[in-house]
């Protein structure tokens, strides 16, 4: 068994600077994730509305979470845990809204190609210099043919 010994932390006071980092910190990683901003019913779905204008329609007969829920506690349903999630106090529900997305396998697969196509783009130095270079010699060199 590996012994670690703790290092003394040293009490620094908490200055401008520090708080300045760290509220830069959090926009930036909230910047970086998607956040609910609104909530409504229309029967039979829920429509969860996000920051850029986005959103996404649900159909409620698909999750076992709500199952009981009546129309005044949809309208009581508020966006919670930084706009991740759906909440419900009088219920004591909090229900992740990545996981109700991720839940819908059409929207998974949406996801999936979305994804794969931004992927695909993505070009390195590495690549963009092997493309100039196969340019200068005429483009992609040609396959050996096997029969020759």
């Amino acid at each position: 068994m590996k012994i670690i010994k703790a290092k003394p932390s040293a009490h620094r006071p908490l200055t401008e600077e520090m708080l300045d980092a760290a509220i830069k910190l959090g926009e930036e990683r909230r910047a970086g994730s998607f956040h609910a901003v609104s909530v409504t019913f229309e029967k039979p779905c829920l429509i969860i509305r996000f920051e850029d204008g986005s959103g996404v329609e649900l159909p409620m007969d698909r999750y076992p979470e709500f199952d009981g829920f009546d129309a005044q506690d949809y309208e009581d349903l508020t966006i919670g845990f930084g706009g991740t999630a759906l909440c419900h106090a009088g219920k004591d529900l909090d229900v992740s809204i990545a996981g109700m997305i991720s839940a819908s396998p059409s929207l998974m697969q949406m996801a999936a190609s979305v994804v794969a196509s931004r992927n695909g783009r993505q070009s390195s130095a590495a690549k963009s210099a092997a493309a100039r270079a196969n340019g200068k010699k005429g483009g992609r060199p040609r396959k050996a043919d096997p029969a020759s």
